[in-house]
Formats: structure tokens, sequence, C-alpha cells
């Protein structure tokens, strides 16, 4: 694909090319956003597992681990190679990784494909005893995704986004053609069926676990060991479609499995296996969740530059991962990196704009430029320093695997 001029077209949230200079200044920002390590480097870098390492809260673990924690190790993706089209911005986004962590000396490969499968599980393995000594120390396991196929038994489960025992009504945020903002409202129709048991069977803990067990067999995992699989809660005012919902009910499974793990992990290798609480964010599964997209908003408008963005949370988690801080956990067993928007003083301000926003209100109640933006630059654009009336090489190559 010879050079061009790319522009941010979309259908929605959805954008349908993918800036690759955009993507790449987004990595380098991010990774200038993590405080340098208050330790020195003794040169025996942990290494780390991350699954689901291309997006949202699973780039951010990549990125803050590589910057803070100083780990090498692998991530694991599934995305689309440029073609027709742009590549996906997660293909740009990992190419960009993958440049600084061999600028700073740090050995980390990028694996395209099912993190599902066997077959990769299979892939992972042979790298992490070929390549990184046969030890593995951290795991983070950070997937969305739509359908999933059991690796057992060839079946495809589908994942919905459903209130589970009754219709739910709730506002949602929409850009008309102009790009003006509309609040409409908008019903989802309840789980049916086996809707719930098939999103469990894609979000839940299962594949999490499958991981654990896969690399355990391969006596991979080593002593003090830990997991953690990122997760969410959120606000009571999108409780009905996300927490209580069929996502809801995935994210308990999650949690149920995490318990299991750890006290499976303590007694085998002296490990750990928690769950993450992350805060809210704008991403490219959190835009496809009726009513987040004015939650997010809201947010915004109510805490400003004091809303905590996922690269510095993942920092946090890091740092309790590899000991800088204490593990600091809730009575369930998680971390949790979301007090600061659950805050009832936070929630109580956002739940008064929830109510009061319409149409005409909703710009003074939410910061729109700033979710505007928020949501280009998951594709690259709005991104600080790039010349977007430039072109630029869309035909990325994927990183190499050469040491």
């Amino acid at each position: 694909m010879s050079e061009r001029v790319i522009e941010p077209k979309s259908r929605g949230f959805l954008f349908l090319d993918s800036h690759p200079g955009g993507c790449a200044a987004l990595v380098d920002e991010m990774w200038h956003a993590v405080p340098a390590p208050d330790r020195a480097d003794d040169g025996d870098r942990p290494v780390a597992l991350i699954i689901g390492s291309s997006a949202g809260y699973g780039l951010a673990a990549t990125i803050a681990g590589l910057a803070r924690a100083g780990i090498r190790g692998i991530g694991v993706c599934f995305e689309k190679a440029p073609g027709r089209r742009t590549g996906t911005a997660g293909w740009y986004r990992t190419a960009a990784t993958a440049r600084l962590a061999r600028l700073h000396g740090q050995d980390m490969v990028f694996l395209n494909g099912d993190a599902f499968s066997d077959t990769m599980k299979e892939q992972v393995a042979d790298l992490l005893t070929e390549r990184f000594g046969g030890r593995l120390d951290h795991l983070v396991y950070s997937v969305a995704a739509p359908r999933r196929t059991d690796p057992d038994t060839g079946r495809v489960h589908a994942s919905v986004l459903k209130p589970v025992g009754a219709p739910h009504t709730t506002k949602t945020l929409v850009f008309d053609e102009s790009g003006a903002p509309e609040v409409k409202e908008v019903t989802t129709a309840p789980a049916e069926g086996d809707d719930v048991e098939q999103t469990v069977a894609v979000m839940g803990g299962t594949d999490w676990e499958r991981w654990i067990t896969f690399l355990a067999d391969r006596s991979l995992l080593a002593d003090g060991f830990t997991t953690a699989a990122l997760s969410y809660i959120g606000s009571p005012l999108t409780a009905a479609i996300y927490r209580q919902g069929t996502i809801g009910a995935a994210k308990s499974h999650l949690e149920a499995t995490a318990r299991t793990l750890d006290e499976r992990l303590a007694k085998t290798v002296g490990g750990r296996a928690v769950t993450s609480v992350n805060a809210a964010a704008v991403t490219q599964s959190s835009t496809a969740i009726p009513g987040i997209a004015l939650y997010v908003g809201l947010l915004r408008g109510v805490l400003g530059d004091a809303l905590v963005p996922p690269i510095g949370q993942l920092v946090s988690l890091w740092d309790q991962l590899t000991g800088a801080s204490p593990l600091a956990l809730d009575d369930e067993g998680r971390v949790r990196l979301d007090t600061w928007e659950l805050d009832p003083a936070v929630q109580d301000a956002v739940a008064e704009r929830w109510s009061a926003a319409t149409s005409e209100s909703v710009t003074a109640l939410a910061d729109l430029d700033w979710f505007g933006d928020e949501v280009r630059r998951l594709y690259g654009f709005s991104v600080p320093g790039v010349d977007y009336t430039a072109p630029v090489e869309a035909d990325v190559p994927w990183p190499s695997h050469t040491a």
C-alpha cells in the first residue's frame, strides 16, 4: 500500500481506517506518562505474558509493564493486517510498542492470533521455553471478544450485551451526521435462552484458567507467579446493562475463577491470582455498551483531569504485582483501582447530571470535546503532534520475532 493521507471516517463510534503515525504517537505518549521505576535494574527482568495486549487496558498493561516493571516476554492479540483498508489500530499500536521495547533493550515478542485456541497456548509455551528460560513470572489477562470457540468441543459461543430478567431502558449518547450530540433513550431486550451461559463461556474465567493450567502442566510458572484478570464493576447508573446483566455474570464467574486459582497457585508455586477492578475509560469495547458513552462523558465533566486514565491505573497494578507496593485487596480478594470513580460524592454528582442530561443540556454537563477526542484517539486520530494532512505509509509490518 503506497503512502496516502488517511482521514477519520466513521460510522458512529466505529472508524473505517486507523492512522499509523497517530497510533505510534499515542503509544509514545502513554510510555512517557509512566513514572520511572524507583528501583535499580539488576538485569533480571521479570517475564510476563499479556493476553489482549493491543487495546484498552491490555495495551496499558503492556506499556506500563515495560516502562514501569521492566518486563520482557510475550503479548498476544488478534489484529487485522493492512490490505484494501488500513490495518486495525491495534496492529499499528503493537508495532509501535515493539519498537519502544527494542529501543529500551527489552525482549518483547508479539503474537497475532486467537488467544482462546490451544494452538496459541502451544506457541506461547514453546517461546517461553526456548526464549525466556522456561519461566513465567506474571500473566495479565485482558480479553474482550464477541465469540469464543471451545477447544475441546469445537462449539462457538457468542457473548451478548443484555440485561437479565426484564428489558432495560437507559439514556445513551449519540452524534448526528453533523456531529451534534443527542441524548436518546434506548431499550435493550432481556437475555433469553442460553445468553447468560454463552456470555460466561466467552467472557468469564474459563479461558484464563485454561491458560494457567496449560502453562502449569508445562512447568512454566515461576515460584511466586502472579496473575491478574482485568475486570469492571462500574456505577449504579450502568449496573442493569453491565454488572447485573450478561457481562456482569461473566465478571462474577471471572472473580470466582480468581479465588479458585489463588488457592491452587498458593499451594503449588506460592503464587497469587486476583481480579483487578479497573475504572471507567473510553475503549473500543466500552463504547459499544448502551449508556457508557454518556456516563463516561459526564464522569469527565465532574472530575476533569482528576479522571485517572488506564495507563495510570495499570502502573498501580504492576507495582502491586511486582511487590513494589503492597497488594491491596477488598473483602472479595479483588484489587480495586476504581475507588476514585465510585467515591459517593463523585457518583452523586454524576447521577445529578445524568438526570438533567438532554440533547440541549448535555454539552454543558459532559466533557464532549474530551470524549470525542478519546474516541478518535482509539484509531490514531486527535493525537497532538501528528500532521494528519501528510501522506503516511499504512503497510506497516508485524514486529519480527527475531531476537
